[in-house]
C-alpha cells in the first residue's frame, strides 16, 4: 500500500488533470456550472457519503468522464495514473459515437458485469446527476424527459446493487427527491 502522502498527491493530480481537461465545459443545467464540479462531486459522494476509501476508485471517479468528454486517450490516463485507473475509467466510459438510445441500453445491459469499483462510480454518478436534475435541471428538458431520466437511472443502478448499501440508500433518496420535485 502506498503512503497516504502519495495517495493524496495522486488524487490532487487527478483533480488538476480533470479540471484542465474539462476547463471549457459546463453542465447542462440552467446555471451552467463548471463541469469539473460533477466529477469532484462523484468522488466526494463516494468518499464522504459512502465511505469508499480506495484511492484507485476515487481517482477513477475524478477522471470518469475525461475519455468520454474530452480529447484524453486511455493511454494518457495509463501513462499518468497507471493501468488500474485506466481500466476503471474505461469501464465507465460510454462510446459517444453511438446513438443516445444505444448508449442508454448498453449502460443498463452492462451494469451487472461491471467491477465493484465501477458499479460504485456508476451509482455515485447517477446520484450526482439526479441531484442536478432536482436543483439545476437543464432548462430545455421538459418534465417527461426528466422522468424518463430517473426511470433509466433506476434501471442502470438495479444492475449495480449489492456493492455499497450506503451508496444505494443515497441513490434511493435521490430518486425519491427527484420524483417529488418533478
Amino acid at each position: 500500500m502506498e503512503p497516504i502522502q502519495n495517495q493524496m498527491g495522486m488524487l490532487l493530480k487527478g483533480a488538476a488533470f480533470a479540471a484542465d481537461r474539462h476547463r471549457h465545459q459546463r453542465r447542462k443545467g440552467a446555471d451552467a456550472i463548471p463541469y469539473i464540479n460533477h466529477p469532484l462531486e462523484v468522488a466526494d459522494i463516494l468518499a464522504n457519503d459512502a465511505g469508499v476509501m480506495d484511492p484507485t476508485t476515487l481517482l477513477a471517479a475524478i477522471l470518469h468522464d475525461t475519455i468520454e468528454d474530452t480529447p484524453t486517450s486511455p493511454e494518457e490516463i495509463e501513462t499518468t495514473f497507471g493501468r488500474n485507473v485506466r481500466l476503471l475509467v474505461e469501464e465507465v466510459t460510454d462510446d459517444k459515437r453511438l446513438p443516445k438510445d444505444e448508449l442508454k441500453r448498453l449502460q443498463i445491459e452492462r451494469a451487472p458485469s461491471l467491477s465493484p469499483s465501477a458499479k460504485q462510480i456508476r451509482i455515485a454518478d447517477k446520484i450526482s446527476n439526479l441531484r442536478d436534475l432536482v436543483c439545476n435541471p437543464p432548462a430545455t428538458w421538459p418534465t417527461r424527459r426528466r422522468r424518463k431520466y430517473v426511470d433509466w437511472g433506476e434501471q442502470v443502478v438495479a444492475g449495480c446493487r449489492s456493492v455499497n448499501k450506503r451508496l444505494e440508500d443515497l441513490f434511493d433518496a435521490a430518486v425519491q427527491a427527484a420524483r417529488q420535485h418533478i
